[in-house]
């Protein structure tokens, strides 16, 4: 790695040649990735990255008729100072305020790289275009700010904000409301037809009450259901025709919520008297299905009467379940 001091002019063009060329590609990558959700945002970085290349073909003409046609590679990665930058493609998935405050970092490096580079050069042609794009790197800044407000309207904005929570819905809502309904509701059953059985061979063979089982009924339940749901859904698709994100995030928000439907009523069965214990766990069962009923009408649309009644009653009839298997 070289410092920045000991380039040559000849290397500096070289260099600038290589951030344009680079920058303008970002630009390309950020346009690409944001066309079909955010297309206001990725006409914008479409102007920035055509000034891109016309500064790029400024230097090359320069360049050649200064040092020739053959340009060395040099890269920013091969001298100290600039500042590192993870590569567009590795971002699982951003959004249109994350790559335009990224292309806002880009434009101050490299009108600071050119103010730099032109007060080292001694050949006035080079100095005069290094000082020209600098101060047009200086108002880039400016420029896209312009382009965000006649680009990016008040409209615009509403439509990224409709399309952020989309995706949010499909990637994180979705399945994390799709673990939490089973975790809460499958494991009503075997949960409650554990306790009431417990309870009956306690009152049948005058023993204590074994708050234990239950206890461990739920935990297995509801570890199992999460493991079952994280799999299913992690393989139901790949999300590249749905749009909804990352298998394995998906698959791991599904499963961690479905255990975490099944622990809530679970917990309270390390209570060792059993009404206590059940009517606790009853309580924190209601609570559930009103989360899960409120999470229905505030992101999936369903009106909250509709909601709570599928989702009750739905409870209700497993519960029920359980108490008769485990009462006879």
């Amino acid at each position: 790695m070289r410092s920045f001091d000991s380039l040559t002019e000849r290397e500096i063009l070289a260099l600038a040649i290589s951030n344009e060329e680079e920058d303008a590609r970002v630009y390309a990558d950020f346009a690409e990735g944001l066309r079909e959700t955010y297309p206001a945002t990725a006409a914008m970085f479409d102007t920035m990255r055509e000034q891109e290349n016309t500064h790029r073909h400024r230097l090359i003409d320069l360049y050649r008729k200064k040092f020739g046609e053959h340009i060395p590679l040099i890269r920013r990665q091969d001298v100290r100072g600039f500042v590192r930058r993870r590569p567009v493609w590795l971002y699982k998935r951003f959004g249109p305020d994350v790559a335009r405050r990224q292309a806002s970092a880009i434009e101050a490096e490299v009108q600071q790289f050119y103010a730099r580079a032109a007060a080292r050069t001694q050949d006035a042609g080079v100095r005069q275009l290094l000082g020209d794009l600098a101060e047009e790197e200086r108002h880039h800044e400016q420029l896209a700010e312009r382009l965000e407000e006649t680009t990016i309207t008040p409209q615009v904005r509403q439509e990224e904000r409709e399309a952020q929570r989309r995706l949010f819905v499909l990637q994180v809502i979705q399945p994390g409301l799709a673990g939490l309904m089973d975790g809460s509701v499958s494991t009503l059953a075997p949960l409650f037809a554990a306790a009431f059985a417990a309870a009956k061979a306690a009152q049948h063979y005058g023993g204590g009450y074994g708050h234990w089982e239950p206890f461990k009924v739920g935990l297995a339940a509801s570890v199992g259901a999460g493991i079952s749901m994280g799999f299913a859904e992690a393989l139901s698709d790949d999300g590249s025709l749905t749009g909804r994100g990352h298998p394995w995030i998906r698959g791991v928000v599904c499963g961690l919520m479905t255990t975490v439907g099944g622990i809530g009523h679970t917990l309270p069965y390390l209570i060792p008297t059993f009404r206590t214990a059940t009517s606790v766990a009853i309580a924190v069962v209601f609570i559930e299905l009103v989360v899960i009923s409120y999470i229905r009408y505030r992101f999936m649309d369903t009106p909250f009467l509709s909601a709570s009644v599928q989702v009750i009653l739905g409870g209700v009839l497993v519960f029920l379940a359980g108490i008769l298997i485990g009462s006879s």
